[in-house]
């Protein structure tokens, strides 16, 4: 491909409102271009790279024997009306109406769609497993959409799901696919680690995202110190029992130890530090309350969680356990309306009759300092009592023992590229699947579903694979292996540049020859944002002499070629296997 017939707008300077490196150089390089917020045009050079994601792909699909298939889009709203996910999915779910008044989804996933197409197509155990999977674009109302494709409304994606006759034969096929998604962003040239996750809205038992380590990842993961422990802040289980005991708060700073509630002044003093600080405690010597407002198909409620001062409530936890459809921090007006004093509320004497919950952590004290439900007032020598039923309600983090007691949690970010579940009967139950087994009898059978994101994965390899300078793409998923860059005075010097050119193509290799009218200086700073792995430079050194030179992308690294052009085209082509080789 030749520069001036192709779309080539690069940018020198960062957008105003691109956080993200990787949404920076995905418009700086010409990659794809803003249309609204959370949409992206996808323009030439970005959709190369999309492209050979996707091939590499459909190579490791196709090897463990998936099945290509194509759904719609847009789904009817009664099919997500049986799973249940039309209500508990919430606002994210992009509905809309047709002009029959029917509603419908653009699908952010197809587990309806796909149940119900192989519901109709399946009658005998004989006809399973089967592993089906598309690669379609997604739509996920997202309420703030940020960062670029890393959190898009419009997305590209490969969702596969798979049936089985029984959960060992769901284990062997998850067990295939996780190796074969470790495959995939090797050949992309991402390192990525496994955690275990949260399943959310999808359901199931068990699931395992694939995280990209980055500085900027939106997601915390929980790494023990030998590694044996993995798993997604939000799914991680806190012990405390393992580092902490029960407490006797006898000593004198402990302003009130004889286990009877004492009242005292806390004038203005509302948040957990400014308590601390007024008392002379530590935030783990005081009741923590928060208060959500719950959401649910039938009704509404305002649920109280209590937990240690120095503890923050997992929402993903929580809203497991309610099995809510919405979950947001109570606003102060309905605080007010439930009778609360806002920023003194406790579990003693409390005005209403609200849905209260504990989190383990108050188990690690004796007793302690709780709101009184008066303006300016606290209790000291509040003392929880063994008979509260308590639950796993509050977040880990750096420095709490692993679950599994291999010593303490290490925190890293991540970006999630990919999420692979056992989904188990949920949907096959839903749809009323059916198959009938070898004795004639009618069995249900299991899923598994295995989601990995195109677009995410290249911004992913964006802002694993960059410097200063801009992108540094494996050869493997480049839009271009080479960029060749012609310094010419003559029609003749020119003509020699194109023969190069034409000798690369005619032997497979994938050439940008940046031919426009511009500078040297402007090509190379474009080479090297756009982030070709090769550049391959025909200047003066050439020409007088015939030193071709060429240049690694990634580390720098510089290399003098000589020969006529089939002899240099050739070496390039060894380097370029080099490269591959890599991944």
């Amino acid at each position: 491909m030749r520069a001036s017939q192709n779309i080539f707008n690069t940018l020198r300077d960062n957008p105003a409102d691109a956080s993200l490196v990787s949404h920076r150089l995905l418009l700086r390089a010409g990659l794809a271009h803003k249309l609204g917020i959370g949409l992206y045009h996808i323009l030439p050079l970005g959709l190369r790279v999309i492209r050979k994601i996707e091939v590499i792909v459909r190579e490791e699909m196709n090897a463990v024997g998936a099945l290509e298939i194509q759904m719609p889009i847009l789904a009817p709203a009664e099919l997500w009306q049986k799973s249940k996910r039309w209500d508990n999915i919430g606002k994210e779910l992009f509905r809309i109406k047709d002009r029959h008044e029917n509603w419908a989804v653009l699908g952010p996933t197809h587990e309806e769609s796909v149940t119900h197409l192989l519901s109709h197509l399946f009658s005998s155990y004989k006809e399973l497993p089967k592993n089906v999977y598309q690669i379609n674009t997604k739509f996920r109302d997202e309420i703030r959409p940020r960062f670029g494709m890393m959190r898009a409304r419009e997305f590209i994606m490969k969702d596969g799901y798979s049936f089985h006759t029984d959960s060992d034969c769901l284990e062997n096929c998850y067990q295939s696919m996780r190796k074969a998604y470790r495959r995939i962003f090797m050949r992309m040239g991402l390192d990525t680690i496994t955690v275990e996750a949260d399943s959310g809205t999808m359901g199931g038992k068990g699931s395992e995202e694939f995280m990209v380590p980055a500085d900027v990842g939106e997601e915390t993961l929980l790494i023990s110190e030998n590694s044996s422990y993995r798993s997604n802040q939000e799914k991680t289980p806190l012990n405390l029992s393992q580092d902490i005991v029960f407490i006797n708060d006898n000593s004198s700073s402990s302003k009130g130890n004889s286990n009877v509630l004492e009242k005292i002044e806390t004038p203005n003093q509302k948040t957990i530090i400014d308590i601390a600080k007024f008392l002379k405690l530590s935030p783990d010597q005081i009741l923590k309350t928060v208060i959500y407002e719950v959401s649910n198909e039938s009704d509404n409620e305002v649920v109280l969680v209590f937990l240690r001062g120095d503890r923050d409530v997992n929402e993903v936890k929580l809203r497991t356990h309610l099995q809510c459809e919405e979950l947001i921090p109570a606003r102060i007006e309905v605080q007010q309306a439930k009778g609360f004093e806002v920023g003194f509320v406790g579990p003693h004497n409390l005005p209403s009759q609200s849905r209260v919950l504990w989190d383990h952590s108050i188990k690690t004290r004796s007793q302690f300092v709780i709101g009184a439900n008066e303006k300016d007032t606290h209790y000291t020598g509040f003392v929880p009592g063994t008979a509260i039923e308590t639950h796993d309600l509050a977040l880990a983090r750096d420095g709490d023992p692993a679950p599994n007691g291999d010593g303490k949690l290490k925190e890293m970010k991540g970006i999630e590229v990919a999420h692979i579940f056992k989904l188990g009967q949920k949907y096959s139950k839903d749809f009323g699947m059916q198959v009938l087994d070898e004795k004639g009898a009618s069995i249900i059978p299991w899923m598994g579903c295995y989601g990995i994101g195109i677009n995410r994965s290249m911004a992913a390899i964006i802002e694993q694979c960059h410097d200063e300078k801009g992108i540094c793409w494996p050869i493997s998923v480049a839009p271009y292996e080479f960029v060749l860059i012609g310094i010419t005075k003559t029609a003749q010097e020119l003509k020699e540049v194109e023969n190069l050119y034409l000798a690369l193509v005619d032997k497979g290799c994938e050439v940008l020859w940046d031919d426009r009218d511009v500078r040297p200086g402007v090509k190379f700073a474009d080479a090297e944002l756009i982030g070709f792995p090769l550049r391959i430079t025909m200047g003066h050194s050439y020409f007088d002499s015939g030193v071709l030179e060429l240049k690694f992308r990634v580390n720098a690294e510089e290399r003098k070629l000589k020969g006529d052009i089939s002899k240099i085209s050739d070496q390039i082509i060894e380097i370029k296997n080099e490269l591959l080789k890599c991944l």
